[in-house]
């Protein structure tokens, strides 16, 4: 009974091919072509397998050693983009594409939040750069290192939002700090970061110390909700890969909160994961074991908002292709950590975090998943240059 559910899920399969190996030696191919994606049982599943969300399911198998694969993640997502219909079609595929549509409190959103960044900061120092910026970098040119990639990406953020001195800056969901600091040595405004991470919290508290930064750069713990815009406005506000986690309902929350913050004339810029239409759902396995309560908005209905709260649509670009390399980077970075790794986690822990790394660059080069960076102002701003060229010249 157990094979013949399981099988059900791969009878879905009608185009591409898709070679599984099951436990008990049983080879079956699936869909039209050969396959290049090979999908192999190391032991019969457990009798409490979820096959209600697939998703989920194999992923968990996958963490648990209980199955391994053959070929690019990147075939794997065409393989599942191709056949998209026919799991909505099924019961099966409903649970599969069900996408999330929750409201996510601000006690949520901070266990959301410390879920994923709370894991150490001592960890992600194993794999990002020496910005530790959790973002994709920006390859200017191919041969750039993560680390010159990250402040490439800084150094774009910065320019679009053509910072004067003295201005007014915040960051929602700051990170590490390191886009304030550079804002702050490099055009001398005065940036306040908000993060729901402790971890986070700290190691930005430490690095604006220890660059004597204390009189320009500020970081806060809070919920960005809370900051009352009776006592703080800004000029320019950022917020990079914050977007992400505030789910469905809240979208239109965060454009009144920075509407309320964001002077007059004021520019704000969204770095944000986008989806391409709403009926693509959250990866299942993904929001339960790396970003719960999170939401891939899509560029559409996040510009849509905009008019609602007059804000005016300057700029808009796509970095799609950046995020898949810095995956990679992150992925090869990773394994070469794994000693130092297993100090800290155990193999399901290194299997998970593996299986979101090369799932999340596939996901970026072919399945329609892609990250934007919309630059709008707070009502009509006449004094930004008349061509983007202040953008890209170095």
């Amino acid at each position: 009974m157990k094979k013949a559910l399981i099988k059900s899920i791969f009878e879905k399969v009608k185009y591409g091919g898709l070679r599984v190996v099951y436990w008990d030696g049983e080879e079956v191919v699936y869909g039209d072509q050969q396959p290049e994606f090979h999908l192999i049982f190391n032991e019969s599943p457990p009798l409490n397998l979820n096959i209600d969300d697939p998703m989920v399911g194999l992923g968990e198998a996958y963490m648990d050693g209980i199955i391994d694969y053959q070929g690019s993640l990147d075939t794997m997502m065409l393989l599942l983009e191709r056949n998209r219909d026919a799991f909505l079609q099924s019961s099966t595929g409903t649970t599969v594409m069900k996408a999330f549509n929750g409201v996510v409190d601000k006690l949520q959103q901070k266990k959301n939040i410390a879920h994923h960044y709370d894991l150490g900061n001592d960890f992600f120092a194993l794999w990002l750069d020496k910005t530790m910026c959790y973002s994709c970098g920006y390859f200017e040119k191919p041969d750039y290192t993560l680390e010159q990639a990250q402040l490439a990406k800084i150094g774009h953020i910065l320019k679009k939002l053509n910072l004067k001195p003295n201005e007014r800056l915040l960051d929602i969901g700051c990170g590490w700090g390191w886009l304030i600091i550079k804002a702050a040595q490099e055009y001398g405004v005065k940036a306040l970061g908000i993060t729901l991470s402790e971890e986070q919290y700290r190691g930005d508290k430490e690095r604006i110390a220890k660059l004597g930064l204390e009189d320009k750069v500020d970081v806060k713990l809070m919920n960005y909700l809370d900051l009352d815009e009776k006592e703080y406005q800004f000029d320019k506000i950022v917020s990079v890969g914050m977007f992400e986690h505030v789910g469905k309902a809240n979208l239109p929350t965060y454009m009144a909160k920075v509407n309320t913050l964001l002077t007059p004339g004021g520019l704000s810029l969204l770095h944000t994961i986008t989806g391409t239409t709403e009926d693509v759902p959250t990866n299942t396995w993904m929001k339960k074991y790396i970003f719960p309560g999170g939401y891939v908005p899509t560029l559409r209905e996040t510009i849509w908002l905009l008019p609602e709260y007059d804000f005016h649509l300057l700029h808009v670009e796509s970095l799609r292709l950046h995020y898949a390399k810095t995956l990679d980077i992150w992925y090869d970075n990773f394994v070469s950590q794994l000693d130092e790794v297993r100090k800290k986690f155990d193999e399901r822990f290194i299997r998970m975090w593996s299986l979101y790394l090369q799932g999340c660059a596939a996901s970026f080069r072919v399945s329609g998943l892609n990250i934007h960076q919309l630059l709008f102002s707070k009502g009509i701003n006449n004094d930004l240059p008349m061509t983007n060229e202040y953008m890209y010249t170095r």
